[in-house]
């Protein structure tokens, strides 16, 4: 602040008379173009950020039916626990060094269509081909030549009251039949669709803050957090009705098709709604116009920035807000200059690091050179995120085979239509509606969570929203039981959400304080410059790692506890872990 001034007034930033200027301006610019841009300098409605974050609802309902069947669907094919946990290791394996190579062409790709929609749409087709080939490798691979389970084998094994261990085993054998083809395109369709869902989110949040103004930022946010709580609510609750009972589920040939068929319809709709909802401006015509540049954050600091008279600065909050010094807002003059001086400048002749679709430009050189070198604030929150997601990613992806086999005491390597078999398809229907109720905790927790951290803090939420996790998950693993499984779920989705706001609300108060280090009270400057987009790729990217290791480890801790119980043990030790590390997390 210049010479002591006193603050009086706070402003956001859809209140200031000059940022309202500028977007005024480039709305006109934006309107007079071969092809109308102008609503991307327009504050949106609700419906708008619905339509814009539709593809959310898409991508939940892809996850719900691949962390509800996925592991089911591998055990049913002759895959051992220790080999399934390991094959969802591939996607992450190969999401930690593709999806910061995706997000910098997206920064950079020069189509007329835009920059983040033809990498959706890429994403998009990987999704659909995994929602195909998921519930149909077996089919796949039975044309292929795979042997089919013996059904009359089956049926005179289960009718038989006394066989030696040595023909139970051989009928076993032959029963179970051969899943060579069926195993490398269920797996194939696996890792299509669980790295192509979890790199889709990134550029669609993208192309929703590209196209809204800073003001509106937050509430996009939110209602894209809300909608896909919403997604997973309705597509895990599809997965938890008995279709096979139905005339819909006979015609499509059983339960677990049945489900993708209905997933994979939802999602083309989610898709196409989102795509078509708003057009990008070219990345071309930004290099060519600096007036037709999104309006962030950085953009309205730089622009506000270049009258000396005048003084403005971030306040530490979760939304932009600019405080103006009181002498300031009352020299109209100076206002009316700073506005000419603001349509006078060249873009030619500006600076092009300045411009803020370029700083968000990753290559993976960059981004594993971040990792290597960050301040200890960044470590340590990377550490607990990192925790965290190893803690969920017990929950997600192994969750309905542990009701399967610890609640409902099924068994998914017995015979097709014996009981044990029939008990874990039932646990695995009823892991589903746990798992909705997960997803819907997660919207209504979502809606709560700004107030939560108004009312006691950000440190008390975050470590609040992790132990609440870690206790549901010790209870459930101790007591496993159907009211469990229905109550304790709620936990999962107060993590769910915590994961989504918390970690990238302390990133964004990093960069606009320009702070990762106090000491003695006072905030201390990093020497070295950090890229915003760096920082929450680095975040993201935690998921990845944290699904890897546990694919590798989990299997082998499941076998040497002989329970899947010991899937909810490790989910809540690394809990307690993350709420550890939290306590030593960097709250400005």
């Amino acid at each position: 602040m210049v010479g002591g001034a006193k603050i009086k007034t706070e402003q956001t930033a859809a209140n200031d008379p000059m940022i309202k200027y500028m977007l005024k301006v480039r709305e006109d610019h934006a309107r007079q173009q071969k092809k109308d841009y102008s609503h991307v300098f327009r504050s949106k409605s609700r419906f708008d950020f619905i339509r814009l974050s539709s593809l959310a609802v898409g991508i939940e309902f892809a996850y719900a039916a691949e962390t509800a069947f996925v592991s089911p669907i591998l055990l049913q094919i002759g895959i051992e626990h220790k080999h399934m946990t390991m094959i969802w290791g591939l996607s992450p394996l190969l999401g930690f060094f593709l999806a910061p190579l995706l997000g910098s062409v997206s920064d950079r790709c020069q189509l007329s269509f835009g920059r983040r929609r033809p990498i959706i749409s890429l994403l998009s087709f990987g999704i659909l081909l995994g929602l195909l080939l998921v519930p149909y490798g077996r089919d796949i691979g039975i044309l292929l030549g795979d042997s089919p389970p013996n059904m009359e084998r089956i049926l005179d094994f289960n009718s038989t009251e006394i066989i030696p261990e040595a023909l139970q085993a051989e009928i076993r054998a032959e029963s179970g039949g051969s899943f060579k083809f069926a195993a490398i395109f269920t797996i194939l369709g696996t890792i299509l669709l669980d790295f192509d869902a979890d790199t889709c989110q990134t550029p669609s949040r993208a192309y929703l803050l590209d196209v809204c103004i800073p003001e509106d930022q937050p509430r996009a946010l939110s209602t894209f957090t809300i909608m896909a709580g919403l997604g997973g609510t309705f597509g895990y609750a599809i997965g938890g009705i008995d279709w096979e009972s139905t005339r819909i589920g006979n015609f499509m040939g059983g339960n677990i098709p049945t489900v993708f068929m209905i997933v994979t319809i939802c999602f083309v709709i989610c898709y196409t709604i989102t795509i078509t909802s708003f057009r990008e401006i070219p990345l071309t015509l930004i290099e060519r116009d600096e007036l037709l540049k999104p309006l962030s954050a950085g953009a309205i600091t730089k622009e506000t920035s270049k009258n000396n008279n005048q003084v403005f600065y971030i306040k530490e909050t979760t939304t932009l807000e600019l405080k103006m010094a009181e002498e300031d807002l009352e020299d109209s003059d100076s206002k009316e200059a700073t506005n000419g001086n603001l349509m006078k400048r060249n873009p030619s002749n500006s600076d092009p690091e300045s411009n803020d679709f370029q700083d968000d430009r990753i290559s993976l050189g960059q981004y594993l050179k971040s990792i290597i070198i960050m301040p200890k604030s960044m470590r340590i929150l990377s550490l607990t995120n990192l925790l965290c997601w190893m803690g969920h990613v017990c929950y997600c992806l192994y969750f309905t085979d542990f009701v399967g086999e610890a609640v409902f005491h099924g068994d998914p390597g017995a015979p097709i239509g014996s009981v044990e078999y029939n008990l874990y398809d039932d646990g695995v229907r009823f892991g589903c509606w746990g798992m909705s109720i997960y997803a819907l905790s997660c919207s209504v927790y979502s809606m709560t969570v700004e107030k939560l951290m108004e009312w006691f803090g950000l440190r008390a939420v975050y470590i609040g929203g992790i132990m609440s996790y870690a206790i549901g998950m010790m209870v459930l693993g101790i007591w496993p039981s159907k009211l469990g499984v229905l109550l304790l779920s709620t936990t999962a989705g107060v993590i769910y959400a915590t994961l989504f706001t918390i970690p990238y609300i302390l990133i964004a108060k990093y960069h606009a304080t320009g702070c990762f280090k106090m000491r003695s009270g006072e905030s201390v400057p990093l020497k070295h410059t950090r890229g915003l987009g760096t920082d929450i790729a680095i975040i993201s990217s935690m998921v990845f790692i944290a699904q890897l290791i546990i694919s590798l480890s989990i299997g082998s801790l499941v076998s040497w506890l002989a329970t899947t119980s010991a899937v909810l043990y490790a989910a809540s030790v690394l809990s307690i872990g993350a709420a550890i590390s939290a306590m030593f997390v960097l709250y400005i």
